[in-house]
């Protein structure tokens, strides 16, 4: 759903690709927790309305329903999310055999090189976190679980984008929005198609800098048991610190192997899991 679109231009008339399961009050109550994030913690009435499309009156109810539930709290005039939101990724967090597999592989992987280390999935446009280990903080923002960056910026977004399907690549490029986040940022659709590309035939990918200025980074892809792309890991370091070079050499091959020993475990389960 795009920002500002009215949800009555959205909704009304039924759209092909919406059934008549469509539960359209679900779609905008989900719309308004997705209004706060970072950068917007605390929204009032009318910031919601403007994030989601809904009118006052629509989006004052959504969030009083969500108050009452315990999901938001206001002081009357600004809105905010409570710790209660996680419980909604946690449950999807918890069922997943990714996280508990892949997290003692990054704590071996960061104490070896002594960087950052992280496993992604890809969602939407976005990539979001759902395991790390951190050596030590190297971005403005703080990562953690549920951490969302959009997928053409990222190096795990460009391992995750590349496992993609024709179809599906083209759906992403139908909807991404490339915007230009530092100097370095690959925002024509055709370089990104050729960097792509380059990712699924050497099997990593490597980012310098476009996400944020100072970090560099590397991911290699995590494929499933049928051997679709299901997730990427990558490794992260400051480019003062390192070189593209240094990078491809000392970091991708304990990468990739890393990545190897993930796919492994996922293959016959996670530990205390009952095997399928």
């Amino acid at each position: 759903m795009n920002a500002g679109l009215p949800f009555e231009a959205e909704l009304d008339g039924e759209p092909a690709h919406r059934g008549a399961h469509h539960v359209q009050s679900l779609e905008r109550g989900l719309a308004v927790i997705k209004a706060f994030h970072a950068g917007a913690a605390e929204l009032t009435l009318s910031d919601v309305a403007r994030a989601t499309g809904l009118t006052r009156a629509a989006a004052r109810r959504f969030l009083l329903t969500l108050a009452d539930l315990g999901y938001v709290r206001t002081d009357g005039k600004y809105f905010s999310l409570t710790a209660r939101v996680l419980e909604l990724g946690y449950s999807y967090l918890s069922s997943m055999t990714l996280p508990e597999v892949a997290q003692p592989h990054l704590e071996r992987l960061s104490a070896d090189v002594h960087e950052s280390s992280s496993v992604s999935v890809l969602e939407g446009t976005d990539i979001v976190y759902v395991a790390r280990v951190a050596v030590s903080r190297i971005m403005t923002v703080s990562i953690n679980v549920g951490t969302r960056f959009p997928a053409y910026a990222t190096s795990m977004g460009h391992v995750l984008l590349a496992g993609l399907g024709q179809e599906e690549l083209e759906e992403y490029f139908a909807v991404a929005r490339l915007d230009r986040l530092t100097d370095r940022t690959v925002t024509a659709p055709d370089r990104l198609r050729a960097e792509l590309a380059k990712v699924r035939e050497q099997g990593w990918a490597m980012v310098d800098q476009e996400l944020e200025e100072g970090l560099r980074s590397v991911a290699a892809p995590i494929h499933d048991r049928r051997g679709q792309v299901a997730a990427a890991v990558n490794l992260s370091t400051h480019a003062s610190r390192t070189t593209a070079e240094s990078v491809e050499r000392d970091l991708v091959p304990p990468l990739l192997a890393a990545a190897r020993t993930i796919e492994a475990d996922l293959a016959v389960g996670a530990p205390g899991r009952a095997h399928g």
